[in-house]
């Protein structure tokens, strides 16, 4: 299975096409849509976007992990992390898109 990724341009060219406006001005777009996400996420706070998922931070305390390699404990520092839940209609959008490439 190949693994393609979108890129900004990519998402950048799909909303000049879309939306038949110039790409300056949909480039403009995208980087505040993502800085917005950014700061929120920055100052601890969620972003819902409807019929998408939510982005949380969570906060990860300090703990005791373990090499499984080598099997020597190690300490884990306290972090936060980003953290993603699709919504329904997300997830019914993607999983039958996943299902059918998965079986050619």
């Amino acid at each position: 299975m190949a693994n393609n990724t979108i890129t900004r341009a990519d998402l950048v060219n799909s909303v000049t096409e879309n939306l038949s406006i110039p790409k300056p001005v949909a480039s403009d777009v995208l980087e505040s849509v993502l800085d917005i996400i950014s700061k929120t996420l920055a100052k601890g706070d969620s972003v819902k976007i409807s019929s998408f998922g939510t982005f949380n931070v969570r906060r990860k305390t300090e703990r005791i992990g373990r090499n499984p390699r080598t099997g020597i404990e190690a300490k884990i520092t306290a972090r936060a992390v980003i953290s993603f839940k699709a919504s329904p209609i997300f997830k019914d959008t993607v999983r039958p898109a996943i299902v059918d490439k998965e079986a050619a």
